[in-house]
């Protein structure tokens, strides 16, 4: 099906990481970008000329959010999640990383512990050691090809006496497990019996394949007395995460007043016009465009994970659920992580994520970002297949 997620877009030169740090990454300036995880399609055409629109005026002084702001967000996450979020209880924010940091100085003290659950998006990590608290790690269990949380041993992490916050990744960065909600009441009953902050990263939550079991956000789900904070942002589902901005969902005032004190020791709440704008326009107009993309996305997960399996010996695609990233078990191949990441690179001039850089259990593993052309994977796959007949 012909499709205007298709048509390549050209975005060498543009400053843009996936493309012009190549070099710096791979050691090679060719090889086809399948890592970062931003997507090779056109944004929204509302949010291009929303912008558009606010070039053409001439000045961008300081700017303040608008209630307009508040609303569509507002709007969105009620009509697309049957969310119900007050205003009151929204911080916008400079990124979902600072966030991270952020709710580890806000909630915890130098030498405490944080939850993880590897393998897991890699900032997760450097939100805590960067900030001088201690990972504990909560590893996700792998049972032929399925990752499920381990709810036993997250009980004994949680009722450490230095545990004092989790940070959960829904849906999970790179698994591509959009939890159940059923495992989801576990991780907030476990939470509030050993008073342990739930920071819910669900910056994917709008990322779910249309023939899998929708995301449930973890703010439905929550009791009084849950101590619960949720990471959100338009940049992952219409491709703005250069535009910088997010919000936090914080129902409890006291929370929200203390990551707010931190904000402002760093003074990172400054608005910018244009990702004010980008924000606004991606949450009131986005929702058509966002259907189409995941219809194409989907097609785009079928063809490689049916590609993978059935011609790439060695190298199983486990099937996501959500986000537009595929986890790629390369064990079979028998290569160590440096052997894997050489042979992507130098033998299939393919870039991908290793991995390693996932934590230790993601050993043996490489993510690949299946969102752009479908021909881009066409031909990385097929390199991929050449390059294992070589061996």
């Amino acid at each position: 099906m012909s499709s205007k997620f298709d048509q390549p877009i050209s975005r060498e030169n543009t400053g843009a990481v996936k493309y012009d740090a190549r070099q710096a990454v791979f050691g090679r300036h060719d090889v086809i970008p399948l890592w970062v995880a931003d997507m090779d399609f056109a944004a929204p055409d509302a949010v291009v000329e929303a912008l558009e629109q606010r070039a053409r005026h001439p000045a961008y002084g300081y700017t303040l959010y608008p209630d307009s702001v508040y609303e569509a967000m507002i709007r969105w996450y009620e009509a697309r999640h049957q969310w119900r979020i007050d205003r009151d209880w929204i911080l916008l924010v400079p990124g979902v990383v600072p966030s991270l940091h952020a709710a580890a100085m806000a909630f915890s003290s130098p030498g405490d512990g944080i939850i993880i659950q590897p393998p897991v998006y890699p900032p997760f990590f450097d939100a805590i050691r960067k900030t001088g608290r201690q990972v504990i790690e909560n590893p996700l269990v792998e049972d032929d090809g399925t990752y499920r949380m381990d709810l036993g041993h997250l009980d004994a992490c949680a009722a450490r006496e230095d545990a004092k916050i989790l940070l959960l990744c829904s849906p999970h960065n790179p698994v591509g497990r959009v939890w159940s909600r059923d495992e989801l009441s576990a991780v907030l009953d476990i939470a509030q019996r050993h008073s342990l902050m739930v920071v819910s990263d669900e910056i994917h939550c709008d990322l779910v394949f249309p023939d899998k079991t929708p995301h449930q956000m973890l703010g439905r789900l929550i009791n009084e007395g849950d101590s619960l904070i949720t990471t959100l942002a338009p940049s992952k589902t219409f491709n703005l995460p250069g535009l910088g901005l997010s919000a936090l969902v914080v129902p409890n005032p006291e929370h929200r007043a203390a990551l707010k004190t931190v904000f402002d020791s760093m003074h990172m709440l400054q608005c910018n016009p244009f990702s004010m704008t980008g924000f606004e326009a991606g949450y009131r107009h986005g929702s058509l465009w966002l259907d189409e993309l995941l219809a194409y996305l989907q097609q785009n997960r079928d063809f490689v994970v049916r590609t993978v399996n059935a011609d790439l010996p060695g190298i199983t695609a486990i099937e996501p659920e959500g986000c537009y990233l595929v986890w790629l078990d390369c064990r079979e191949l028998g290569m160590s992580d440096s052997q894997l990441k050489a042979f992507f690179v130098e033998d299939a001039g393919v870039g991908l994520n290793p991995g390693i850089t996932f934590g230790q259990q993601g050993s043996g593993f490489m993510r690949l970002n299946l969102a752009c052309p479908k021909g881009t994977l066409e031909t990385a796959l097929d390199k991929i297949r050449v390059a294992l007949e070589n061996r």
